[in-house]
Protein backbone atom coordinates (compact mmCIF):
# COMPACT_ATOMS: atom_id res chain seq x y z
CA UNK A 1 0.00 0.00 0.00
CA UNK A 2 1.21 3.45 -0.93
CA UNK A 3 0.52 6.00 1.49
CA UNK A 4 0.79 9.84 0.72
CA UNK A 5 1.57 11.55 4.12
CA UNK A 6 0.87 15.54 4.07
CA UNK A 7 2.22 17.92 6.53
CA UNK A 8 0.49 21.07 5.99
CA UNK A 9 2.23 24.56 6.64
CA UNK A 10 0.65 27.60 6.44
CA UNK A 11 2.50 28.54 2.97
CA UNK A 12 3.61 25.14 2.54
CA UNK A 13 3.30 21.59 2.10
CA UNK A 14 5.18 19.14 2.86
CA UNK A 15 4.70 15.42 1.19
CA UNK A 16 6.40 11.97 1.20
CA UNK A 17 4.93 8.73 -0.17
CA UNK A 18 5.67 5.58 1.50
CA UNK A 19 5.09 2.34 0.56
CA UNK A 20 3.76 0.05 3.30
CA UNK A 21 4.79 -2.11 5.15
CA UNK A 22 8.19 -2.19 3.81
CA UNK A 23 8.55 1.62 4.89
CA UNK A 24 10.48 2.26 1.56
CA UNK A 25 10.58 6.24 0.95
CA UNK A 26 9.51 6.43 -2.94
CA UNK A 27 9.65 10.06 -3.17
CA UNK A 28 9.30 13.07 -0.29
CA UNK A 29 9.36 16.69 -1.11
CA UNK A 30 7.75 20.07 -0.18
CA UNK A 31 5.47 22.87 -1.85
CA UNK A 32 6.80 26.03 -1.18
CA UNK A 33 5.66 29.36 -1.14
CA UNK A 34 1.94 28.73 -1.71
CA UNK A 35 -0.21 31.31 -1.37
CA UNK A 36 -0.18 34.95 -2.87
CA UNK A 37 2.87 36.15 -5.10
CA UNK A 38 6.19 36.53 -3.44
CA UNK A 39 9.58 37.76 -4.27
CA UNK A 40 10.66 34.20 -5.35
CA UNK A 41 8.59 31.78 -7.58
CA UNK A 42 6.67 29.53 -6.30
CA UNK A 43 7.77 25.59 -6.34
CA UNK A 44 8.01 22.53 -5.45
CA UNK A 45 11.13 20.65 -4.15
CA UNK A 46 11.36 17.19 -4.26
CA UNK A 47 13.55 13.94 -4.39
CA UNK A 48 13.12 10.84 -6.16
CA UNK A 49 15.80 8.13 -7.03
CA UNK A 50 18.57 9.79 -4.97
CA UNK A 51 18.27 13.04 -7.27
CA UNK A 52 16.97 16.14 -6.42
CA UNK A 53 14.52 18.10 -8.90
CA UNK A 54 12.59 21.49 -8.67
CA UNK A 55 9.22 21.92 -10.50
CA UNK A 56 7.86 25.65 -11.02
CA UNK A 57 4.13 26.02 -11.20
CA UNK A 58 1.91 28.96 -9.62
CA UNK A 59 -0.03 27.77 -6.37
CA UNK A 60 -2.12 30.12 -5.11
CA UNK A 61 -3.44 28.02 -2.45
CA UNK A 62 -3.15 24.52 -1.13
CA UNK A 63 -5.77 22.93 -3.26
CA UNK A 64 -3.47 24.19 -6.35
CA UNK A 65 -0.48 23.26 -4.82
CA UNK A 66 -1.89 19.62 -4.15
CA UNK A 67 -2.81 19.52 -7.74
CA UNK A 68 0.51 20.22 -8.89
CA UNK A 69 2.03 17.39 -6.48
CA UNK A 70 -0.55 15.03 -7.73
CA UNK A 71 0.38 15.91 -11.16
CA UNK A 72 4.15 15.25 -10.72
CA UNK A 73 3.41 11.77 -9.07
CA UNK A 74 0.73 11.04 -12.15
CA UNK A 75 3.41 11.18 -14.50
CA UNK A 76 4.71 7.31 -12.81
CA UNK A 77 2.32 4.53 -12.36
CA UNK A 78 4.42 3.17 -9.49
CA UNK A 79 3.85 6.18 -7.52
CA UNK A 80 -0.01 7.14 -7.55
CA UNK A 81 -0.75 6.52 -3.89
CA UNK A 82 -4.23 4.41 -2.74
CA UNK A 83 -4.58 6.75 0.31
CA UNK A 84 -3.56 10.02 1.97
CA UNK A 85 -2.64 10.52 5.80
CA UNK A 86 -2.91 13.92 6.94
CA UNK A 87 -0.84 15.41 10.06
CA UNK A 88 -3.70 17.52 11.93
CA UNK A 89 -2.08 19.81 15.05
CA UNK A 90 -5.37 19.97 17.07
CA UNK A 91 -8.16 17.53 17.69
CA UNK A 92 -9.57 19.19 20.87
CA UNK A 93 -11.53 17.78 22.45
CA UNK A 94 -13.88 15.52 19.82
CA UNK A 95 -10.88 13.66 18.79
CA UNK A 96 -9.17 11.26 21.25
CA UNK A 97 -7.67 8.30 18.16
CA UNK A 98 -6.52 8.55 14.57
CA UNK A 99 -9.49 8.15 12.23
CA UNK A 100 -10.71 7.71 9.01
CA UNK A 101 -11.63 11.02 7.57
CA UNK A 102 -15.57 11.01 6.82
CA UNK A 103 -18.62 13.38 6.11
CA UNK A 104 -18.98 12.89 10.39
CA UNK A 105 -14.95 13.68 10.96
CA UNK A 106 -15.12 16.78 8.72
CA UNK A 107 -18.04 18.77 10.61
CA UNK A 108 -15.83 17.63 13.46
CA UNK A 109 -12.77 19.33 12.42
CA UNK A 110 -14.23 22.40 11.47
CA UNK A 111 -15.07 22.81 15.46
CA UNK A 112 -10.68 22.82 15.80
CA UNK A 113 -10.47 25.70 13.75
CA UNK A 114 -10.48 28.55 16.83
CA UNK A 115 -8.26 26.55 18.89
CA UNK A 116 -5.62 26.39 16.24
CA UNK A 117 -6.54 29.61 13.95
CA UNK A 118 -2.53 28.96 12.48
CA UNK A 119 -2.29 25.28 12.16
CA UNK A 120 -5.72 23.91 11.72
CA UNK A 121 -7.11 26.14 9.08
CA UNK A 122 -5.11 25.30 6.13
CA UNK A 123 -4.83 21.71 7.01
CA UNK A 124 -8.67 21.04 6.91
CA UNK A 125 -9.04 23.06 3.37
CA UNK A 126 -6.63 20.71 2.37
CA UNK A 127 -8.51 17.36 3.22
CA UNK A 128 -11.73 19.01 1.78
CA UNK A 129 -9.86 19.60 -0.96
CA UNK A 130 -8.35 15.87 -1.29
CA UNK A 131 -12.40 14.61 -0.79
CA UNK A 132 -13.23 17.05 -3.49
CA UNK A 133 -10.46 16.33 -6.12
CA UNK A 134 -10.07 12.48 -5.08
CA UNK A 135 -12.91 11.13 -3.80
CA UNK A 136 -12.00 7.72 -4.36
CA UNK A 137 -9.15 8.01 -2.18
CA UNK A 138 -9.16 7.20 1.11
CA UNK A 139 -7.97 9.64 4.32
CA UNK A 140 -6.47 9.08 7.41
CA UNK A 141 -5.94 11.98 10.15
CA UNK A 142 -3.20 11.65 12.10
CA UNK A 143 -3.49 13.37 14.98
CA UNK A 144 -0.85 15.56 17.31
CA UNK A 145 -2.98 15.63 20.44
CA UNK A 146 -4.01 11.88 20.23
CA UNK A 147 -1.39 10.71 22.11
CA UNK A 148 -1.88 13.32 24.82
CA UNK A 149 -5.47 11.66 25.35
CA UNK A 150 -4.18 9.74 28.19
CA UNK A 151 -3.06 12.22 30.17
CA UNK A 152 -4.77 12.07 33.33
CA UNK A 153 -7.90 14.35 34.77
CA UNK A 154 -5.86 15.82 37.43
CA UNK A 155 -3.04 16.58 35.00
CA UNK A 156 -4.66 17.86 32.31
CA UNK A 157 -7.53 20.06 34.14
CA UNK A 158 -6.76 24.06 35.08
CA UNK A 159 -8.07 25.82 37.56
CA UNK A 160 -10.55 27.33 36.59
CA UNK A 161 -14.31 27.16 37.36
CA UNK A 162 -16.10 24.13 35.79
CA UNK A 163 -18.86 26.37 33.53
CA UNK A 164 -15.95 28.19 31.80
CA UNK A 165 -13.52 25.08 31.17
CA UNK A 166 -16.39 23.19 29.28
CA UNK A 167 -17.71 25.89 27.75
CA UNK A 168 -14.88 26.50 26.30
CA UNK A 169 -13.34 23.63 26.21
CA UNK A 170 -9.92 24.90 28.04
CA UNK A 171 -8.25 21.97 29.36
CA UNK A 172 -4.69 20.74 28.47
CA UNK A 173 -4.39 18.97 25.47
CA UNK A 174 -0.55 18.55 24.93
CA UNK A 175 1.20 18.70 21.22
CA UNK A 176 4.07 16.77 19.34
CA UNK A 177 2.48 13.66 19.99
CA UNK A 178 3.21 12.02 16.53
CA UNK A 179 6.90 12.79 17.55
CA UNK A 180 6.81 11.64 20.74
CA UNK A 181 5.18 8.48 20.34
CA UNK A 182 7.06 7.59 18.01
CA UNK A 183 10.33 8.22 19.44
CA UNK A 184 9.37 5.96 22.85
CA UNK A 185 8.10 3.28 20.42
CA UNK A 186 11.84 3.52 19.12
CA UNK A 187 13.56 3.80 22.29
CA UNK A 188 11.67 0.67 23.68
CA UNK A 189 12.75 -1.20 21.03
CA UNK A 190 16.34 0.08 20.87
CA UNK A 191 16.62 -1.16 24.64
CA UNK A 192 14.98 -4.00 24.14
CA UNK A 193 11.68 -3.40 26.31
CA UNK A 194 8.39 -3.85 26.18
CA UNK A 195 6.19 -0.79 24.99
CA UNK A 196 3.69 -1.60 28.19
CA UNK A 197 6.05 -1.27 31.14
CA UNK A 198 8.40 1.47 29.39
CA UNK A 199 9.19 4.90 31.46
CA UNK A 200 10.39 7.57 29.92
CA UNK A 201 10.94 11.15 29.47
CA UNK A 202 10.72 11.94 25.88
CA UNK A 203 12.24 15.78 24.88
CA UNK A 204 10.94 16.68 21.61
CA UNK A 205 13.74 19.77 21.17
CA UNK A 206 13.22 21.59 17.85
CA UNK A 207 14.80 24.64 15.95
CA UNK A 208 10.84 26.07 16.07
CA UNK A 209 9.02 24.41 18.50
CA UNK A 210 10.09 22.34 21.67
CA UNK A 211 7.80 20.17 24.13
CA UNK A 212 8.75 17.40 26.80
CA UNK A 213 6.28 14.44 27.62
CA UNK A 214 6.30 12.02 30.38
CA UNK A 215 5.98 8.59 29.66
CA UNK A 216 4.51 5.45 31.97
CA UNK A 217 3.69 2.38 30.78
CA UNK A 218 4.26 3.72 27.02
CA UNK A 219 1.25 6.09 27.45
CA UNK A 220 1.57 9.64 27.80
CA UNK A 221 0.93 11.38 31.33
CA UNK A 222 1.92 15.18 31.05
CA UNK A 223 3.00 16.88 28.68
CA UNK A 224 4.68 20.35 28.65
CA UNK A 225 2.62 22.14 26.18
CA UNK A 226 -1.20 22.79 27.01
CA UNK A 227 -4.47 24.05 25.86
CA UNK A 228 -2.30 25.83 23.16
CA UNK A 229 1.39 25.05 21.92
CA UNK A 230 2.49 28.20 24.03
CA UNK A 231 2.67 26.62 27.20
CA UNK A 232 5.90 25.05 28.68
CA UNK A 233 9.31 25.51 27.75
CA UNK A 234 11.51 28.44 26.10
CA UNK A 235 11.29 28.13 22.42
CA UNK A 236 12.35 29.55 19.21
CA UNK A 237 9.76 32.73 19.35
CA UNK A 238 7.67 31.53 21.80
CA UNK A 239 7.77 32.43 25.38
CA UNK A 240 6.56 29.27 27.04
CA UNK A 241 5.33 29.48 30.89
CA UNK A 242 4.16 32.86 31.84
CA UNK A 243 2.41 34.27 35.11
CA UNK A 244 -0.90 34.96 33.47
CA UNK A 245 -1.19 38.30 34.79
CA UNK A 246 1.44 38.91 32.61
CA UNK A 247 -0.72 38.49 29.43
CA UNK A 248 -2.90 40.82 30.88
CA UNK A 249 -0.37 43.95 31.99
CA UNK A 250 1.00 43.35 27.93
CA UNK A 251 -3.24 43.48 27.09
CA UNK A 252 -3.63 46.55 29.41
CA UNK A 253 -0.60 48.03 27.32
CA UNK A 254 -1.83 46.89 24.35
CA UNK A 255 -5.11 48.71 25.01
CA UNK A 256 -7.23 45.67 24.71
CA UNK A 257 -5.60 43.94 21.56
CA UNK A 258 -5.40 40.94 21.91
CA UNK A 259 -3.97 40.20 18.56
CA UNK A 260 -0.43 41.96 18.90
CA UNK A 261 -0.25 40.30 22.69
CA UNK A 262 -0.80 36.88 20.94
CA UNK A 263 1.62 38.38 17.83
CA UNK A 264 4.36 39.27 20.56
CA UNK A 265 4.39 35.89 22.86
CA UNK A 266 3.87 33.37 20.21
CA UNK A 267 6.36 34.99 17.53
CA UNK A 268 8.33 37.91 18.92
CA UNK A 269 9.48 36.05 22.35
CA UNK A 270 11.51 33.01 23.23
CA UNK A 271 14.80 32.81 22.22
CA UNK A 272 14.44 35.49 19.72
CA UNK A 273 13.17 37.92 21.99
CA UNK A 274 15.60 37.79 24.83
CA UNK A 275 18.47 37.42 22.48
CA UNK A 276 17.58 39.84 20.22
CA UNK A 277 20.21 38.47 17.59
CA UNK A 278 18.57 34.88 16.42
CA UNK A 279 15.57 32.26 16.89
CA UNK A 280 17.90 29.38 16.95
CA UNK A 281 19.52 28.82 20.12
CA UNK A 282 22.83 27.29 18.54
CA UNK A 283 23.59 30.29 17.46
CA UNK A 284 23.12 31.76 20.74
CA UNK A 285 24.83 28.84 22.36
CA UNK A 286 28.03 30.13 19.75
CA UNK A 287 27.72 33.31 20.71
CA UNK A 288 27.71 32.46 24.45
CA UNK A 289 30.64 30.64 24.15
CA UNK A 290 32.72 33.71 22.62
CA UNK A 291 31.26 35.90 25.48
CA UNK A 292 32.74 36.08 29.12
CA UNK A 293 30.32 38.37 31.36
CA UNK A 294 27.60 35.92 33.16
CA UNK A 295 25.16 39.22 32.15
CA UNK A 296 25.52 39.09 28.44
CA UNK A 297 22.69 38.51 26.38
CA UNK A 298 23.32 35.75 24.78
CA UNK A 299 24.46 33.78 28.12
CA UNK A 300 21.42 34.67 29.89
CA UNK A 301 19.54 33.50 27.27
CA UNK A 302 21.21 29.94 27.08
CA UNK A 303 20.84 29.73 30.54
CA UNK A 304 17.16 30.52 30.41
CA UNK A 305 16.47 28.28 27.76
CA UNK A 306 18.63 25.55 29.37
CA UNK A 307 16.93 26.05 33.01
CA UNK A 308 13.51 25.37 32.09
CA UNK A 309 14.82 22.03 30.34
CA UNK A 310 16.13 20.75 33.50
CA UNK A 311 13.19 21.99 35.38
CA UNK A 312 11.03 19.90 33.08
CA UNK A 313 13.53 16.88 33.12
CA UNK A 314 13.47 16.53 37.09
CA UNK A 315 9.65 17.28 37.50
CA UNK A 316 9.01 14.59 34.89
CA UNK A 317 10.97 12.60 35.88
CA UNK A 318 9.38 12.41 39.59
CA UNK A 319 6.00 12.02 37.60
CA UNK A 320 7.22 8.92 35.89
CA UNK A 321 8.71 7.21 38.74
CA UNK A 322 11.60 4.76 38.07
CA UNK A 323 12.59 5.58 34.34
CA UNK A 324 13.95 3.73 31.87
CA UNK A 325 15.49 6.62 29.47
CA UNK A 326 15.29 10.16 28.61
CA UNK A 327 15.17 10.95 24.71
CA UNK A 328 16.20 13.62 23.33
CA UNK A 329 14.99 14.46 19.62
CA UNK A 330 14.19 16.61 17.06
CA UNK A 331 16.81 19.06 15.56
CA UNK A 332 18.34 20.48 18.70
CA UNK A 333 17.89 16.85 20.70
CA UNK A 334 19.43 15.05 17.90
CA UNK A 335 22.02 17.04 17.11
CA UNK A 336 23.48 19.66 20.03
CA UNK A 337 25.26 17.65 22.46
CA UNK A 338 25.60 20.60 24.66
CA UNK A 339 22.08 20.87 25.06
CA UNK A 340 21.72 17.43 26.34
CA UNK A 341 24.39 17.51 28.82
CA UNK A 342 23.18 20.56 30.21
CA UNK A 343 19.90 19.34 30.35
CA UNK A 344 20.90 16.17 32.38
CA UNK A 345 22.85 18.66 34.74
CA UNK A 346 22.29 17.91 38.39
CA UNK A 347 20.39 14.82 37.58
CA UNK A 348 22.57 12.01 39.02
CA UNK A 349 19.92 12.12 41.83
CA UNK A 350 17.44 10.05 39.61
CA UNK A 351 20.45 8.18 38.15
CA UNK A 352 20.93 10.70 34.83
CA UNK A 353 24.71 10.10 34.33
CA UNK A 354 25.76 11.91 30.74
CA UNK A 355 29.03 9.84 29.40
CA UNK A 356 30.37 13.46 27.91
CA UNK A 357 32.59 11.74 25.16
CA UNK A 358 29.99 9.43 23.78
CA UNK A 359 27.50 12.56 23.84
CA UNK A 360 29.96 14.90 21.80
CA UNK A 361 30.87 11.76 19.23
CA UNK A 362 26.89 10.80 18.90
CA UNK A 363 26.24 11.56 15.27
CA UNK A 364 25.33 7.81 14.17
CA UNK A 365 21.51 7.38 15.89
CA UNK A 366 19.81 6.22 17.68
CA UNK A 367 22.57 6.57 19.93
CA UNK A 368 23.18 5.69 24.06
CA UNK A 369 25.14 8.48 25.68
CA UNK A 370 25.07 7.80 29.27
CA UNK A 371 27.84 5.93 31.04
CA UNK A 372 27.72 2.11 31.65
CA UNK A 373 26.73 2.37 35.10
CA UNK A 374 24.05 4.97 34.59
CA UNK A 375 19.68 3.66 36.04
CA UNK A 376 18.40 5.57 33.55
CA UNK A 377 19.46 5.44 29.81
CA UNK A 378 20.15 8.88 28.08
CA UNK A 379 18.99 8.07 24.05
CA UNK A 380 19.47 10.36 20.95
CA UNK A 381 16.66 9.80 18.26
CA UNK A 382 15.91 10.60 15.41
CA UNK A 383 12.24 11.25 14.98
CA UNK A 384 10.33 10.82 11.94
CA UNK A 385 6.92 12.58 11.99
CA UNK A 386 6.37 11.18 7.76
CA UNK A 387 6.86 7.93 8.78
CA UNK A 388 4.76 7.69 11.92
CA UNK A 389 1.63 9.37 9.97
CA UNK A 390 2.24 6.68 7.22
CA UNK A 391 2.48 3.85 9.99
CA UNK A 392 -0.58 5.16 11.86
CA UNK A 393 -2.44 5.48 8.39
CA UNK A 394 -1.73 2.28 7.76
CA UNK A 395 -2.54 0.76 10.89
CA UNK A 396 -6.24 2.19 10.91
CA UNK A 397 -6.57 1.65 7.44
CA UNK A 398 -6.11 -2.35 7.95
CA UNK A 399 -8.25 -1.77 11.11
CA UNK A 400 -5.10 -2.53 13.18
CA UNK A 401 -5.95 -0.06 16.28
CA UNK A 402 -4.34 -1.28 18.70
CA UNK A 403 -1.08 -1.16 16.20
CA UNK A 404 -1.71 2.59 15.42
CA UNK A 405 -1.69 3.23 19.50
CA UNK A 406 1.47 1.61 19.99
CA UNK A 407 3.97 2.83 17.67
CA UNK A 408 1.94 2.33 14.36
CA UNK A 409 3.74 -0.55 12.83
CA UNK A 410 0.72 -3.21 11.82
Amino acid sequence: MRILVFNCGSSSLKYRLIELPAERELVAGEAQRVGPPTAEPSRIVYRMGGQEHTHYAEMRDHASALDEVMKLLGRDSDLVPDALGHRVVHGGALFHRHCMITDEAIRGLDTTLDLAPIHNPPIVKLIKACRELYPELPQVAIFDTAFHATIPNHARTYALPPRLREDLGIRKYGFHGISHQYVVAEAARFLGRDLDTFNAVSCHLGSGGASLCAVVCGQSVDNTMGYSPLQGLVMSTRCGDLDPAVALRLLAREYGDSQRVNKTLNSRSGVLGMSGVSADIRDVLRLAAEENSPTDTADVTAQVYLWRIRKYLGAYLTVVGSADAIIFTDTIGETVPAVRQAACEGLGVFGVNVDPELNAAAKKLPADVATKDSPVRVLAIATNEELAIARFSHAVLTGEVEAAEKGGRS
